[in-house]
């Protein structure tokens, strides 16, 4: 299903016009599995930490099994192709993604060498400057290593996540805050998650159960850079519940301010304001 407008696939070593079908039915990615996607955003006319963003789909599907057809860069320089013909208005989702084609005898094991590879690009709005959202807790929680595949971003994941984002909306919140397996705060349902407490920075630390995103990893260099104190922690609920900031950080929006954790109610603080703030100037002179 498009989330967005405007759509091109890059798909078999071309450019085509709008939601071209790239699966077959007995294609492994469709009934086990193995897809892996990333997601990069244009807006402004740039496209930050692009380079970034294509590595790791490669290394997603390295952690699925699967081989990758295309360098890191040869996918950095489709992307920005098939961006020619969007505006510099244009705010745009860039996702490149692979699947298993053919299967083991099982049926169950991807061959490495079988892999399908497209990109798609959706023109998607970033968020208003205003917008925010609330959290609330699930009893979902974040898988490990030894049971899921969390060293990559991954397709069979997110109904993991669609279960921690239906069982809050159910309540009137608008995400998850979500635990790891020792019940811990890991990030919320949708991206990773950011508090502050007397004007210092925390984010939980990454223990193998979430992805630590590239923006987030960009927030924290911005906030550095800038003088802040940041550290990564091992987190609980109550440490949220104490908050004076909480915000959350994901390719998709970037940066959005939390107003609401269950009973406890946060303002749109300074710091969530300068990191949005940081995230812009720096996007725009990279």
């Amino acid at each position: 299903m498009a989330i967005g407008s405007k759509i091109r696939t890059y798909f078999e070593g071309a450019w085509h016009e709008g939601d071209v079908p790239i699966m077959r039915a007995a294609d492994h990615g469709s009934w086990v599995g193995s897809t892996v996607f990333d997601g990069a955003r244009f807006f402004d006319g740039r496209a930050p930490d692009l380079d970034a963003h294509c590595a790791r789909v490669n290394r997603s599907a390295e952690a699925l099994m699967l081989t990758p057809t295309m360098a890191a860069e040869d996918i950095v320089a489709a992307v920005r192709e098939g961006l020619s013909t969007y505006s510099a208005d244009d705010a745009v989702y860039i996702r490149p993604m692979y699947w298993g084609l053919d299967g083991d005898p099982s049926g169950i094991v991807p061959q490495a060498a079988s892999t399908g590879f497209a990109i798609c690009l959706e023109a998607v709005p970033m968020a208003d400057q205003g917008a925010s959202t609330t959290l609330g807790r699930t009893r979902f929680r974040r898988p490990v290593l030894e049971d899921n595949v969390v060293n990559a971003k991954a397709g069979c994941l997110y109904p993991n996540n669609a279960r921690m984002l239906t069982d809050v909306r159910s309540r009137g919140f608008g995400n998850a805050l979500v635990a790891d397996a020792m019940g811990n705060v890991a990030e919320s349902a949708t991206a990773n998650v950011f508090m502050v407490k007397d004007g210092v920075v925390f984010t939980p630390i990454p223990n193998g159960t979430f992805l630590a995103g590239i923006t987030r990893a960009r927030h924290m260099s911005n906030m550095r850079g800038d003088g802040m104190e940041v550290h990564e922690a091992v987190l609980s609920f109550d440490d949220f519940a104490e908050a004076d900031e909480v915000f959350l950080s994901g390719n998709m929006m970037k940066v959005t301010p939390v107003s609401a954790f269950e009973d406890t109610q946060y303002q749109i603080g300074p710091v969530t304001r300068r990191v949005r703030e940081m995230y812009w100037d720096w996007a725009a002179s990279a």
